[in-house]
C-alpha cells in the first residue's frame, strides 16, 4: 500500500489495553481470577507530552505506513492473495513466518481506527482481511507457504503440517500473532472478519494439540498470549486450556535454545532465545493470574531475579549472545558485541509490566521505564525510517540504521509498541491508583466506579518536576501510589548488577494543594490517602542531575569503565565528523553538566563540559586535554551516520 494511503491516519491505535486485560468494552469486569491490579485502558488516556508527542507522530506518518509498503513489496500480502486462489504466483517472501508481519501490522491499524475513524484506511483493513480469508483452508489452517504449494514448502516448514513445529515452522506463532489482529480489529470496528478466521483457526489448534492429542510445544513462543486474548474475547475457556498446555507440554531434555530443556516451572535462570524465553514468560504470568497456578508465578519470579541480577545490559538491553540471540552466562555482558535485539526489549517490558500487575511493586517498573527510554527507544531512528535490530553498547562505525530487514520482526513490532505507552501509566487495584510512568497526559479513571479525571503535567525526562490535577466532581477517597523511579532513589538497578558512584541525589519533595506533604511509603511508591476532591493538586520534584554508573565486578567487560545516566536515561559518547574517533578517549573527573539542545538531535538533552584525555593507543601516553566532546542520549546515537561510539567509557 503507498504511503500516501494513511496521511489522513492520526496517531496509530494501542494494544496493550486488550494484551492483559482484554476489550476495553468490558470496562472493570474482570474474569472472577485476574491479575489483582489493572490497567487503566489506553482509551481513558490521551498523551500530551512534549517528549513523546513528536514520536508517536512520527510513528504514525512515517513508521506505519512504510510496515505496510514493505508488507506489498516485499510479496507477504501478495502471499494471501495467491494462496486464497486471487491471484497466480509462488511464495514470494523470505521466511514462512512472515504472515505474522501483516498480522501486527492489522493490529496497530486497527486501533488507529479505534481512535481516529478513517474509511479509507478500514476499507483498505476490510479488502486485506478478504485475501487472509480467502487464504484460510477449509478446516481453519492458515499458512500460506504450505497453502501455496504443499509439496515444496520451506526448508523451515517441514513437509507436513506440524512436523517441525518444534524446531523453525513458526506455524503457531503465525497463528498467536493472528489472534491479536483479530482481537484487535473486533475491538476497534466490531467487524468479525478476522475474528472469525482467528476462531476457525484456533478451532483447528485445540482439536489437533492437547493432551492425547499431538503433543508439542510451539518452537517460538507467541500463540500463548493470542490464546489468552482469544479466551478474554470470546470467554471459550478451551483457548486458556490450550494455552496452558503449550506451557506444561514443554520439554524436559529438548534443549535450552526455545526453553525445553525443562518443564516450565522447574526453570530457574534464563536461557536460549531471549524473545521467545520473555514471551513464554510473559504467557506464564497471564495464565498464573487466570488460573492461579503458584508454580509458575515461582519460576517466573526465580527467572526475574537471574535475568536482573546478572543478564541485562545498562540500557535495559537483553541478550549477550549474537549465536543464539539470547542469554549468555551470569555477568557475560559484551558491548560491541552485545545482541540487545529490539524485540527482546519490548519483550522484557511486556514480562516486566505482567510482573507488576502480578505483585504491584515499582521495581518492575524501574526495569520497565529503564528499558523504554533506552533499549528499546533505540530501535529506530529519530526520522522514524530506519530501525536497529541488534543494539550494541559500542561501536567502531561498523553499526547502521537500515531501511528494513529481511527478517522484519523488529520493526513491526516496534511500531505497535511505541503508541501504546498511555495504557502503561496508570493502573487500579480497588481504592489504589498507581502511577507508573511520568508522561503528561489526561486521564478519565474509575475507581470503585466512581470517576476521576486526573491531568499529569511534566518535562520529564529532562527535568524532574511533575504536576497532577485531579477532578472528581464530588468528594472521592482513594489512595494515590506514585512510583519513585529507582534512579531517584539513589538506586541505579533493582540489583547490584549496577550502582551510582556519585549516588546522593537528595530526597523527593512533594507538595498537596501548596504545602508540603509527608506522603506513605509502599512497595517503591509514595502513597497519599485522602478524600481526593475538585482541583486537588500534588507537585513533586525529583531531584534530576548527571549520574556516573559502575557495574559489578564480576561483569569483566566494564572494568575500570563508567557509564552516565540522568534520570532516566543512559548517555553515550559518539563521534561525529569532525571528531571521528573517541574510542581513544578516557573520562576525568566530574559527569559533567546537562544542556537541553532543541537544534540537536529532533531535540534532546546532552551531557557537557566533561573533562576527556585522549591517549595514543600505542605508547599509552596521555595527550592534550579536550574538552570537544560531549555526551548524548544512547537512544539517539547512529542518527548522524556511522561513527564509533560507546556508553561505558574507560575512566581515569
Amino acid at each position: 500500500m503507498k504511503e500516501k494511503t494513511f496521511k489522513s491516519c492520526c496517531l496509530i491505535g494501542i494494544y496493550i489495553c486488550f494484551v492483559i486485560l482484554g476489550s476495553c468494552h468490558r470496562g472493570e469486569q474482570q474474569a472472577r481470577n485476574d491479575y489483582p491490579i489493572t490497567p487503566v485502558p489506553f482509551t481513558s488516556v490521551q498523551i500530551h507530552d512534549d517528549f513523546w508527542d513528536s514520536r508517536l507522530l512520527t510513528n504514525h506518518k512515517v513508521t506505519i505506513p512504510i510496515a505496510f509498503q514493505k508488507a506489498e513489496e516485499t510479496g507477504r500480502i501478495d502471499n494471501f492473495r495467491i494462496a486464497g486462489g486471487l491471484k497466480e504466483g509462488e511464495f514470494s517472501s523470505f521466511y514462512p513466518f512472515d504472515d505474522s508481519d501483516v498480522y501486527k501490522n492489522i493490529e496497530a491499524a486497527s486501533y488507529s481506527l479505534q481512535l481516529y475513524p478513517d474509511p479509507l484506511l478500514e476499507a483498505y483493513l476490510d479488502t486485506l482481511i478478504s485475501y487472509i480469508a480467502a487464504a484460510q483452508e477449509d478446516d481453519g489452517y492458515l499458512y500460506t507457504n504450505r497453502t501455496i504449494n504443499p509439496g515444496n514448502t520451506h526448508e523451515m516448514a517441514g513437509t507436513e503440517r506440524w512436523v517441525n513445529e518444534e524446531a523453525h515452522s513458526h506455524e503457531l506463532y503465525n497463528a498467536g500473532h493472528l489472534y491479536e489482529a483479530a482481537v484487535a480489529h473486533f475491538q476497534a470496528t466490531g467487524k468479525r472478519t478476522l475474528l472469525d478466521v482467528a476462531i476457525k483457526n484456533a478451532t483447528l489448534v485445540e482439536h489437533v494439540f492437547g493432551w492425547g492429542k499431538t503433543e508439542k510445544a510451539p518452537g517460538h513462543q507467541e500463540i500463548e498470549i493470542g490464546l489468552v486474548k482469544l479466551y478474554r474475547i470470546t470467554g471459550n475457556k478451551k483457548y486458556l486450556d490450550l494455552a496452558k498446555f503449550f506451557l506444561d507440554v514443554r520439554g524436559p531434555g529438548k534443549g535450552t535454545y526455545n526453553q525445553m530443556h525443562k518443564k516450565v516451572t522447574e526453570q530457574e535462570v534464563a536461557v536460549g532465545h531471549a524473545v521467545r524465553a520473555q514471551y513464554m514468560y510473559a504467557a506464564m504470568a497471564d495464565i498464573a493470574a487466570l488460573t492461579g497456578e503458584t508454580a509458575y508465578l515461582d519460576a517466573i519470579g526465580k527467572i526475574w531475579s537471574d535475568v536482573v541480577k546478572a543478564k541485562t545490559y545498562v540500557t535495559g538491553g537483553i541478550g549477550s549472545r549474537r549465536e543464539i540471540e539470547g542469554f549468555g552466562e551470569p555477568y557475560e555482558l559484551p558491548n560491541m558485541e552485545a545482541y540487545c535485539e529490539t524485540c527482546a526489549s519490548i519483550a522484557s517490558a511486556f514480562w516486566n509490566f505482567r510482573m507488576f500487575l502480578l505483585h504491584g511493586e515499582a521495581k518492575y517498573f524501574d526495569v520497565f521505564e529503564k528499558v523504554l527510554y533506552n533499549g528499546l527507544l533505540s530501535g529506530v531512528s529519530l526520522s522514524g525510517d530506519h530501525f536497529f535490530y541488534p543494539n550494541p553498547l559500542a561501536s567502531e562505525g561498523q553499526y547502521s540504521r537500515k531501511p528494513w530487514f529481511g527478517c522484519a520482526c523488529c520493526p513491526v513490532n516496534i511500531t505497535r509498541f511505541l503508541p501504546s505507552l498511555p495504557g502503561y501509566i496508570y493502573a487500579v487495584e480497588g481504592e489504589r491508583l498507581f502511577v507508573n510512568l511520568f508522561i503528561g497526559n489526561r486521564a478519565e479513571i474509575s475507581i470503585k466506579g466512581l470517576p476521576v479525571k486526573v491531568e499529569l503535567v511534566t518535562d520529564y525526562p529532562w527535568k524532574g518536576d511533575v504536576r497532577f490535577v485531579i477532578n472528581t466532581g464530588r468528594p472521592v477517597k482513594f489512595d494515590l501510589l506514585v512510583r519513585i523511579p529507582g534512579w531517584a532513589r539513589n538506586e541505579a538497578f533493582p540489583s547490584d548488577l549496577y550502582y551510582f558512584k556519585n549516588a546522593d541525589l537528595g530526597t523527593v519533595a512533594f507538595n498537596l494543594n501548596g504545602e508540603k506533604a509527608m506522603p506513605g511509603e509502599w512497595n517503591g511508591y509514595a502513597s497519599f490517602s485522602r478524600t481526593w476532591r475538585d482541583g486537588d493538586m500534588l507537585e513533586l520534584n525529583f531531584p534530576i542531575a548527571p549520574l556516573i554508573v559502575k557495574a559489578h565486578h564480576d561483569v569483566k567487560e566494564n572494568t575500570g569503565k563508567v557509564a552516565f545516566q540522568r534520570g532516566p536515561v543512559m548517555f553515550c559518547l559518539e563521534a561525529e565528523d569532525e571528531f571521528p574517533h573517541v574510542l581513544d578517549l578516557i573520562v576525568t573527573g566530574s559527569p559533567g553538566t546537562f544542556n537541553y539542545v532543541p537544534s540537536s538531535l529532533n531535540g534532546t538533552g546532552i551531557l557537557e563540559r566533561m573533562n576527556f584525555q585522549r591517549t595514543d593507543t600505542i605508547s599509552g601516553d596521555y595527550l592534550k586535554d579536550t574538552n570537544s566532546f560531549y555526551l548524548i542520549p544512547y537512544y539517539t546515537w547512529a542518527n548522524r551516520g556511522n561513527h564509533e561510539m560507546m556508553v561505558w567509557i574507560p575512566m581515569n
